[in-house]
């Protein structure tokens, strides 16, 4: 029965996937594997996967605008933002319920017409905000069962890409 119920809500979820113009990405656990790397100095390290930054831009020259909305800000989340030509991010905000709005406002998309991606907590709670909510295959169970749609790649791992492959015909 719950695979069935998964099932149809993954086949909704693709279906809204049409409509995207916009995907707001979290950062931690969806563009990276979680990690957290300290170089000797102190600086924040972050490891990108390229098909995720190959995907990003896919998705611009599709049309599709892409964001970022993350907990957490350093100068290596700048330069791989900078890198990808993403202009709209909010960076270290913890309340993403707050920031969402915003985001999508400037960007000119109505909720219907967004995906989000994430993996955790701070991410469960704009799910219902967007049309379509996303996590990677490594997310905790309980964010698995909020979202709309499950990717079978990890967080750093390609998720991101997988996701915009069931966006845009490649």
């Amino acid at each position: 029965m719950r695979a069935a119920i998964r099932g149809r809500r993954r086949l909704a979820a693709l279906e809204k996937l049409k409509r995207v113009r916009l995907v707001i990405t979290d950062v931690d656990g969806v563009l990276t594997d979680g990690g957290l790397y300290y170089g000797p100095d102190g600086e924040c390290l972050k490891r990108f996967h390229a098909r995720d930054g190959l995907g990003v831009k896919l998705l611009q020259k599709a049309g599709i605008r892409v964001a970022v909305l993350s907990g957490r800000d350093c100068p290596a989340l700048r330069r791989r933002l900078a890198d990808l030509g993403i202009s709209e991010a909010v960076l270290g905000e913890p309340d993403k319920r707050a920031m969402l709005a915003g985001i999508m406002e400037r960007c000119g998309v109505a909720a219907g017409e967004t995906a989000f991606i994430g993996d955790d907590i701070p991410d469960m709670e704009v799910f219902g905000l967007c049309g379509v909510s996303v996590t990677v295959g490594d997310a905790p169970d309980y964010v698995k069962a909020k979202a709309d749609l499950v990717l079978e790649s990890f967080g750093g791992q390609g998720a991101f890409r997988e996701l915009v492959e069931h966006i845009i015909s490649i």
